[in-house]
This record gives structure tokens, sequence and C-alpha cells, in this order.
């Protein structure tokens, strides 16, 4: 990574003096990543400035001393540093690739090449913005049920652990209760005396899976799995298809070459599967194959788009064509969040009533045959 030594500002140089509090000050805001809303807002000032005839070199400098975010204003001062050593803005941004991905880095490439640099951010700009909002409106849709998940589970943790022994303690022979109590007091004996080792188990379960994901063979079978979970792999679908047709419509507009938006756009979708599928497509088309011919009958790829793409080379405005198909896929998102989040509630209320009825039946079952018993003797 670049050294960072800022130009104008004294404090941020005084760093370098504070030892190793200033050492890991300066490691911790280099593994940060810039906010998408400093993000978008940097995009369009810097395009306001260079379409005032202001020269990339003084709008780095001038954003750089009216940043509050420290992260942004230490990669403004590197990108500076960097731009006063002749190397392209491209360049300066691939050391913060964690902040700039491969996609927008491929969009300002294409500036070097086409000289539209105000255009080119404002695209940007509302590309970013355009995605972050429906990736916010998926997370919000999650919020509710996955709070409703988390209560449930620590309302049948305290009933296993505090509620159940102490109820069940009435009765002395346990081998006599009926079958539901029985299976509820090893579910309640597995709560008390090995939650420690569930604990344990999630941890490494958890960490298992992060590290299988990183193999080559575990990314794309979990990511294949992804797309197959029921409910949730439609929404997968359309968000995936959503940007891909939004960061290709992007790199096109911006005269990327097809070929290259398309390995481009590859790195930009989370999705293994669809980045090997893109990779082959891109394959194919320098191969002379055509687009639609490459996703004809391809699952991946519904009909709908391929067929678009199909009238696309047929008029040869795949951007105009590819970004009409992003605003569909933005739509269908936005509808299937709202018919999932109808849907969901009902099913945790039932899920949760299901879970309440068993463990007062598992309880009240023997309390009234006690009771039936007293009433007899």
């Amino acid at each position: 990574m670049s050294s960072y030594t800022p130009w104008s500002d004294q404090n941020v140089q005084g760093q370098n003096t504070w030892g190793i509090l200033g050492t890991i000050n300066e490691y911790l805001l280099s593994i940060q990543t810039v906010k998408t809303k400093d993000k978008v807002i940097f995009y369009r000032l810097l395009s306001t400035m260079t379409n005032a005839w202001m020269t990339l070199l003084k709008g780095i400098e001038v954003l750089h001393k009216q940043e509050k975010n420290e992260v942004l204003k230490k990669i403004l001062a590197d990108i500076h540093v960097n731009l006063k050593e002749w190397k392209s803005f491209c360049e300066c941004l691939e050391p913060w690739s964690n902040s700039f991905s491969e996609a927008e880095r491929g969009v300002i490439r294409s500036w070097e090449t086409t000289g539209r640099l105000n255009e080119v951010l404002l695209d940007l700009a509302d590309q970013i913005e355009k995605l972050d909002s429906i990736s916010g409106k998926i997370k919000s849709a999650m919020i509710y049920p996955a709070c409703i998940v988390l209560v449930v589970c620590w309302v049948v943790a305290v009933m296993m652990i505090k509620v159940v022994p102490n109820l069940l303690e009435i009765f002395d022979d346990k081998s006599a209760l009926p079958p539901s109590t029985q299976v509820l007091i090893q579910l309640s004996n597995l709560f008390t005396q090995y939650w420690f080792l569930g604990i344990i188990l999630a941890i490494l379960a958890y960490i298992g899976v992060t590290l299988w994901r990183k193999t080559p063979d575990g990314h794309y079978l979990y990511d294949s799995f992804v797309l197959k979970i029921p409910v949730f792999w439609g929404i997968n679908r359309k968000l995936i298809l959503s940007k891909f047709s939004r960061v290709l419509a992007g790199l096109l507009a911006s005269w990327v070459s097809f070929v290259e938006a398309l390995k481009i756009t590859s790195e930009a979708v989370w999705n293994e599967v669809y980045k090997q599928r893109i990779l082959l497509m891109s394959e194919d088309v320098k191969q002379g194959i055509k687009i639609f011919e490459s996703l004809d009958w391809d699952p991946l790829f519904p009909e709908m788009m391929v067929q678009m793409i199909q009238v696309w080379e047929q008029t040869a405005k795949l951007d105009q064509t590819v970004v009409k198909v992003a605003d569909f896929y933005d739509e269908e998102i936005d509808n299937t969040v709202l018919v999932l989040n109808k849907l969901l509630e009902p099913f945790i209320i039932v899920f949760l009533a299901v879970v309440v009825w068993f463990i007062a039946i598992a309880i009240m079952q023997p309390i009234m045959g006690l009771a039936d018993t007293i009433s007899q003797g």
C-alpha cells in the first residue's frame, strides 16, 4: 500500500509521533472501508468540480481539506500523493480495493480513454446508490423475522434451563411420564448440562464453514446451495441479476469493451456460480458466439432477459436494454420483499405457537394425570 503523507494536515502528520498509538491508529484506518453514503458524496462532489474545469489533483486536495471521515481522508491523502507521481486515478484507487470495487475502478478506468470523468462519476454514484438501496430494503425486511427468532430462542432456552426443571421436580418416578414429557426432560438436560458444548460447536461450525467457503470448491458449493434455499432463492437470484445488469450497463455506457465489461461484472457479482457463468459467457463472446446463444436455455438467466439481449443485438443498444432489465428486477425485488414480509410473520407466529403448545402439553399431561390420581384417591 502506498505511503500516507498528507500535504496540509499537520494533525494527521503528527500521528507519526504518537509511537505505538499512532501505528495502531494507522492500521485501524487502513482496514476500515468507506461507507456507501460517503463514497456517493465523494463521487458527486468530484464530478461537480471536474465539470467546473477544476483539475483532478486540485479537486482531491479540496475534498481532503473538508472531509470529516478519517478513513476517506486518509485515502484522499494517499490518492493525492500518487496523482502527483503521475499515476492514473484508477491506479491510485487499487490499493484501496476494500472500499473501491473492481467494477467501480473499471468504470473510472473507462474515463481515461473517453475523457468523460464528470459524467462517469455521476453515473457511478447513481448506480451505487441504487444498489445500496436495494440491499438496504432486503436487510430491513430480514431484521423483524431475525429479531423474532432470537426472542423465541431466548425464551425457549430460559424455559428449558429455569422453568422446566423446577416444574418436573414434583415427579419422583420420571420413567412413568408421557413420551412428550420425556422428550422435554431430555431437551432440558441438554440445555442445562451441555450449553457450553453447544456454544463451542456453534463457534467451530462457523469457523469451519468460513474456512471451507474460502476454498474454490467450497465457495462454489456454498453459493450454489444459497441459490436453492426455498423462498429466499428467488430474492437472491433477482438481486444478482439486478446487480449484474446495472453494473454491466454502467460499464458499457462508459465505453468499456463488452468482453472486459463482463470480466469486471463477474467480480461485482458476489455469487461464485454466477461469476463462473459470466466468465464463460465472456469466453463465448470472444469466440464470436452471440450473447443470447450463450445464455439460451441457461436456468441462471431467465428467458425474458435472454430475449431482451437478443433484441439488443439487432438494435445495438445493450446499455439501455440492460438498464431496463435492472429496473425491472429492482421492482420485482420490492414486490417480493413485501410478499415475504407478509408470509414470514404468520409463519413465525405459527412456529412460536407450536413450540409453546408442545411445552405446555409436555408439562400439563403429567400434572393432569397426577390430579386425576389424587382425586380418585
